[in-house]
């Protein structure tokens, strides 16, 4: 049974950095897809804090929080090559050690690649909101991706979501709040006030500009 994909594998051209940064940085730095949990602690050279994000877009947020936080390690899946090339290309620039990257798909990287209790964060930033309601079924947001993201947080890991459509807002929440083994960790029960941790895009700018909003989950695992 074909599974449905929350992505869409997308043609760009390359730019002359981008092109570097996989031909360059591409053999040091991405990681190909496992059949068995990666050893990190060996991938890395140490054993440190872990944040995995999906979905890293062109690397800015990736790159700006690897280059803070050198005490931390960040693993990153991105399937549009440009992207890849773009986060690459900036890694090699700031000389960093502590990114690794997977070029496929995320949901395949996490059940075959990520050991269970790994993790000390995921994140998942301006994912694709499906607007149409025939859509819906491919958001990356659902009860199955909820438990096998818990299965990869350690207890008292943190997922962390963000995006810039209301509506997907309150699909992230509806299906969170009844996801087995998580605490809201916002006072109120819905989002969170937003986290200085998190870089601000280019993009979040841009809809700043034109009024847009953009709304932070988090959840903790508990159980």
């Amino acid at each position: 049974m074909r599974t449905i994909k929350s992505f869409v594998m997308r043609a760009g051209r390359m730019t002359e950095g981008q092109q570097r940064g996989l031909d360059v940085g591409g053999p040091r730095f991405v990681l190909p897809l496992a059949d068995a949990p990666v050893d990190f602690d060996k991938v890395f050279g140490r054993s440190a804090p872990r944040t995995f994000e999906i979905g890293f877009g062109m690397g800015h947020s990736l790159l700006e929080m690897a280059a803070a936080s050198p005490e931390q390690d960040f693993i990153g899946v991105e399937v549009h090559r440009p992207g890849v090339g773009a986060l690459l290309n900036g890694v090699l620039g700031q000389g960093l050690s502590n990114v690794r990257v997977f070029d496929c798909d995320a949901i395949e990287v996490l059940k075959r690649c990520i050991a269970d209790a790994s993790l000390d964060r995921l994140l998942l930033f301006f994912p694709d909101p499906w607007h149409k309601s025939r859509h819906h079924k491919r958001r990356i947001v659902q009860p199955a991706f909820a438990e096998l993201v818990r299965s990869k947080l350690k207890p008292g890991g943190i997922l962390h979501m963000a995006t810039d459509w209301e509506p997907y807002a309150e699909h992230m929440l509806e299906v969170m709040n009844v996801a087995p083994g998580y605490r809201n960790l916002a006072d109120d029960g819905r989002w969170v006030e937003r986290p200085s941790e998190r870089p601000v895009t280019k993009f979040e700018r841009r809809g700043e500009r034109l009024g847009h909003g953009v709304w932070d989950l988090k959840f903790e695992r508990v159980e």
